[in-house]
């Protein structure tokens, strides 16, 4: 079954030449698109963009892939785009690794070499520590300053009394 992404663009920040658009999944839909279409309308019908923070009005459109909300604000208007799209691939997301079978070998004159692992049920001896130094007394601790001057040296001033 197809998972599909509910991807939201919108405009951040303030001002005309520091806003900037961005976008991001808000959601996962395992199913069809259909299903994943209506989820995303309901997003799209409640969502609360950055921008306009109190609009006048609020306009819904349906596209071939998605929604484009239209909001009228006190000076200007904003839209936001809602996507779906189909994931294809998730690199955080862990797969169930199969083993290879292991390929029988023709035999051969050699020796078996000796596997440098112990047996199951034969742990490892342990290894030696290493020795110990006696404890020295810890240090004394560092004044507030952490050894900055009371007068910086390019002053070149004599110090207060």
């Amino acid at each position: 079954m197809p998972r599909w992404g509910l991807l939201v663009e919108q405009n951040l920040g303030f001002g005309g030449q520091r806003r900037v658009w961005s976008g991001g999944v808000v959601d996962h839909v395992d199913g069809t698109r259909e299903e994943a279409l209506e989820v995303l309308r309901q997003r799209a019908e409640e969502y609360r963009p950055v921008h306009p923070t109190s609009p006048k009005r609020r306009r819904l459109y349906r596209e071939r892939d998605g929604f484009v909300l239209v909001l009228d604000g006190a000076w200007q208007s904003f839209h936001c785009r809602f996507t779906v799209i189909e994931q294809l691939y998730d690199s955080a997301e862990r797969k169930p690794v199969s083993q290879p079978e292991a390929v029988p070998r023709p035999p051969d004159d050699r020796e078996p070499e000796q596997d440098p692992r112990p047996e199951p049920g034969h742990p490892l001896p342990p290894a030696p520590m290493p020795p110990t130094s006696p404890a020295s007394p810890p240090a004394e601790p560092r004044a507030w300053d952490a050894g900055v001057p009371e007068v910086p040296s390019w002053l070149n001033r004599p110090r207060p009394s």
